[in-house]
Order: structure tokens, then sequence, then C-alpha cells
């Protein structure tokens, strides 16, 4: 018999969503970070989309527009109020582009 994961429960990811200011909020914390690991500056710096997985707080994948037809995919944790609500970037993918899609990685 087959697992079937839903979408929103612990475990499972969310369908793809367009970013809201909380996204963007997450994403500013989380930039200079994403500039050391890549070794980049960006002037450009907006999350457009995102998935979500509730675990121990929550997993996002961010498509961050970085300039011109440039995007990279941030990899975050927010971990629950309860373990002190740390924000922390776990991974970025490099050379995305507006059309690929938003993977656990």
């Amino acid at each position: 018999m087959d697992t079937v994961t839903m979408p929103n429960m612990p475990e499972g990811w969310s369908d793809t969503k367009d970013a809201t200011e909380e996204i963007q909020n997450l994403c500013k914390m989380v930039k200079s970070h994403a500039e050391d690991l890549t070794d980049k500056k960006y002037g450009v710096f907006k999350a457009v989309k995102y998935r979500e997985q509730i675990v121990v707080g929550v997993n996002y994948i961010l498509k961050v527009h970085i300039g011109r037809r440039k995007y990279i995919h941030l990899f975050v944790l927010q971990k629950l109020e309860c373990y002190g609500g740390k924000v922390m970037l776990l991974g970025v993918e490099e050379y995305r582009k507006n059309n690929h899609p938003l993977e656990p990685f």
C-alpha cells in the first residue's frame, strides 16, 4: 500500500504559493547568510514563491529574485517559539530560473 502525505501535515510539503510579507521578512533575515554562502552581494533579494512543511517548526523553500531573470532557492527553518523561534538558512541553490519548480533539497 502506498503512503500518501498530505500538504500542511507533518512531513508533507504544501503546494507552491505566492510570497507574502511574512515570507519576505524571513527572506530578509537570511540574506546576509545567503550572501556569505554564495560569496555574492545581492542588490535585489525579493521572495516571489514558497512552499512550506510543518515539522518541529516550519521548513520553507523560497524562490528569491536576485535581479534580471536570475533566481536562487533558499531552504529555511523557522523553529517553534517554544524552541526559541530562531530562523536558520539550511541551504542555497544557485542558478535557478523563474520556471524551476520548488523542490526539497
